[in-house]
């Protein structure tokens, strides 16, 4: 039926029930309790014996959402099912006890609702005698939905206050499958089998100064692994090295919902925490120890932030990912040697650091032998020097030509004029009131946003072009920069290294006193290597 045509029959002095509607009805109940489960029972026999008591109404099968939190409609399978329905022409009336069953967002309850009315569906909030079919039944609904509303924000205050109260009590909240600890009841108590790790993880990184992946390859070699039997994940050690926990802290805070409509959380900065020490946490490790650990986390963290990216904090170091393990392909990583003679810095194959010299023969490597080695590569190229240069410098003029500028700035001035011309029909389509206000502003709005991301992504495209461009005087100092620094005058140049060098295999037969590599260049090679420790002699061949 017409909503049209019920609301001039109900002016006319009929009521609901005297109407001929296909009425069905929606029930919902939050929790599967079965305090619950026996309302929820009790709703859909009574709304299924009203609706059949009704001579003029037609009964259609009810829509049911069982332990489903009424704040969101995006996981209510039968509520979905429901307006689909509706839509589809198969009732004409929705029976339902309140409005905070149906949704305690007042958008949802107004949207919906308002969906309802334009496919002629009519909604009763029982308890909170609002029929969507009355004409006044908009503002009473808004008023309504909002008190539901608020209803889910003093509850979500309520549980905050109940969180507080509990921890004052002694109960430790948050997660149950705390590493090292047993909880039962919100009371912590030390499984000793798992403390032994944690107490493992703080002295290899605090005292043996170890990185997170090798403790992870650490701990599974002396045979401790996860719940699962697997090697210890990086992120779980992460977790156990910041979590104040371990050293007997109660710590909270660490995040604070934003919205509790949707729930969206913000991680807060660590000197917003609740930290403090409780007596009912039992602590695993010393606090000396755990604020070591913590320091040290926090100083490599800094390190890491501080460059631009991972891959410029992996590549700071010339030789970082270039060599190779040519008896497992493994990389060999960086390594700083302290002795009484000072610090050396040496490269070791990631199979030989995890697993020790028997899994891996490959020799370590020094960095002062490896420049000394690349100093004699390139002064044997020192022929090629100007051919060097002149590729450099090819490489640098062709740089602005991978672009095409003009392409991309013609395409975003064609969007731009594309956009202004619907711009201009929005506005006629307005004067001509074929549009609402609201609807002209919230599309001119729409129109405005898209237009202002273009003119800055045009505005940064010219940027990058001109930044593209460079002058005759720039390419002949970047010419004699090369020259200087292709003659050696000052030493080995570490950022030449990086540029030139594309990788460097240990060959298999290497061994402390004699080292075989294969060096590669990125404009040739490969280079054959003997570098004999004994003598500091080198023997070269150009394969």
């Amino acid at each position: 039926m017409n909503v049209h045509r019920i609301r001039k029959e109900m002016r006319n002095g009929k009521s609901i029930f005297d109407l001929p509607l296909r009425v069905t009805f929606y029930a919902r109940v939050s929790t599967d309790k079965d305090e619950q489960r026996n309302s929820l029972e009790n709703q859909v026999q009574y709304y299924t014996e009203l609706i059949q008591s009704k001579l003029n109404w037609t009964y259609v099968e009810g829509y049911i959402d069982e332990g489903i939190s009424g704040t969101s409609t995006k996981k209510r399978d039968s509520f979905n099912r429901m307006i689909a329905d509706a839509k589809a022409g198969r009732f004409d009336f929705i029976i339902t006890k309140e409005i905070s069953r149906f949704s305690r967002s007042t958008l949802d309850s107004i949207q919906y609702t308002q969906e309802l009315l334009a496919h002629d569906v009519g909604v009763l909030f029982q308890n909170d005698n609002i029929n969507t079919l009355d004409s006044d039944s908009e503002f009473r609904l808004v008023v309504m939905a909002g008190v539901a509303q608020d209803e889910v924000r003093k509850l979500s205050e309520r549980l905050k206050f109940g969180f507080r109260q509990a921890i004052k009590n002694g109960h430790v909240l948050g997660n149950d499958q705390l590493w090292g600890y047993d909880k039962k009841d919100c009371v912590l108590t030390i499984n000793e089998e798992e403390a032994r790790v944690v107490r493992r993880i703080f002295d290899l990184y605090a005292n043996q100064q170890m990185g997170i992946r090798r403790i992870s390859q650490t701990l599974y070699d002396e045979g401790f692994t996860s719940r699962k039997g697997n090697a210890f994940n990086v992120l779980t050690i992460r977790h156990i090295l910041c979590n104040p926990k371990y050293k007997g802290w109660y710590c909270a805070n660490k995040s604070q919902t934003v919205d509790y409509r949707s729930k969206r959380k913000i991680f807060l900065d660590e000197s917003e925490w609740v930290m403090y020490p409780d007596p009912s946490i039992p602590a695993i490790v010393s606090e000396d120890l755990w604020d070591r650990a913590h320091a040290l986390y926090k100083r490599r963290s800094r390190q890491m932030m501080s460059h631009q990216s991972a891959a410029e904090f992996h590549n700071r170091y010339p030789y970082s990912g270039k060599i190779i393990c040519g008896e497992h392909g493994a990389s060999f990583h960086r390594q700083v040697l302290k002795s009484t003679k000072g610090e050396k810095e040496v490269w070791q194959c990631r199979v030989y650091r995890n697993r020790g010299r028997a899994a891996c023969p490959a020799p370590q490597l020094r960095t002062t032998e490896l420049d000394q080695i690349m100093a004699r590569i390139f002064d044997q190229l020192a022929q090629d020097q100007q051919a060097i240069v002149d590729a450099v410098v090819k490489v640098i003029q062709s740089v602005p030509d991978e672009h095409d500028y003009g392409r991309d700035a013609l395409r975003i001035e064609e969007d731009l004029s594309a956009i202004r011309a619907k711009k201009d029909r929005l506005l006629e389509m307005s004067m001509a009131q074929a549009l609402t206000i609201e609807e002209f502003k919230r599309r001119n709005d729409s129109f405005n946003e898209q237009v202002k991301g273009l003119e800055e992504r045009l505005e940064l495209l010219r940027s990058e072009e001109q930044k593209g461009r460079r002058s005759a005087q720039q390419l002949r100092n970047i010419k004699t920069a090369l020259e200087e620094e292709l003659s050696f005058k000052n030493g080995i140049n570490s950022a030449l290294v990086t540029t030139i060098l594309d990788h460097i295999v240990v060959k298999k037969g290497s061994t402390k006193e004699e080292v075989r590599l294969e060096i590669h260049l990125k404009f040739g090679g490969p280079f054959g290597v003997v570098f004999n420790r004994e003598n500091a002699s080198f023997r070269f061949n150009r394969s």
